[in-house]
């Protein structure tokens, strides 16, 4: 698989390199952003690991432009620690943050995670497509197709990450039932993983505005203040 590496820090990124080739990464590394947004629109990347503080062009306006063509998870690994600094990231599109100082094996636990999702979304994908699931119905209906990976308002595709399309799919699996954040982090992220419970709901914001007919005013994904999220279907 190919991953693309943007850090500017040598050191940093030559521990990264090594350690993810051992990996069985074919590790494709760069120190600055313009060169790297060149590279991801020059073949398709498996998986992205992204400083955010970079020389020229940051790590969170490359999120920001690489979205526009490719749905590769993207790691993001920061000094910033701040709120701010961690929902900016996700909201731009990042699936994960990792702050540093950090152990390589954090890294290439949460990387495994997210192939093991990509891996089973495009394993069901290659089989028959079944019918699908009606979440919203009225005019352009919003449909569900778990196991090939789909989702269509009506006759066009939407664009979710990896990680949206988990996170709908795992709220439809439990329509009607409200599902904790962190019950969201362990089904979506991966099983046993005690992350940080503010990813779960930047990355329910902005599937909400992908999926929702009107995002200000949520009817399909709503929050139960105090417990969590519940999918409502109509």
């Amino acid at each position: 698989m190919r991953l693309l590496l943007l850090e500017d820090d040598d050191g940093i990124r030559t521990s990264l390199r090594m350690a993810l080739e051992d990996e069985g990464y074919d590790v494709d590394e760069h120190s600055r952003a313009e060169d790297a947004l060149v590279s991801a629109q020059a073949g398709p990347v498996g998986v992205m690991l992204v400083d955010l503080m970079l020389g020229g062009m940051d790590g969170l306006t490359f999120i920001h432009r690489v979205r526009h063509f490719s749905d590769a998870p993207i790691v993001v690994v920061s000094a910033r620690a701040d709120t701010y600094d961690i929902v900016a990231a996700l909201e731009a599109g990042a699936d994960d943050y990792v702050t540093k100082p950090f152990q390589i094996k954090e890294i290439t636990a949460r990387l495994r995670a997210l192939r093991r999702r990509g891996r089973a979304i495009l394993e069901g994908a290659a089989e028959p497509a079944r019918a699908p699931v009606v979440l919203d119905g009225g005019d352009e209906p919003l449909l569900l197709w778990p196991d090939a990976g789909e989702v269509r308002r009506g006759d066009r595709p939407l664009h979710l990450t990896i990680t949206e399309f988990r996170l709908l799919s795992e709220l439809a699996d439990s329509a009607g039932r409200v599902l904790s954040r962190q019950a969201l982090l362990e089904r979506v992220w991966d099983r046993g993983f005690f992350g940080d419970e503010r990813i779960v709901d930047v990355h329910i914001r902005r599937l909400r505005t992908t999926v929702e007919r009107d995002p200000g005013s949520p009817r399909l994904i709503v929050t139960v203040r105090g417990l969590g999220y519940r999918l409502d279907p109509s």
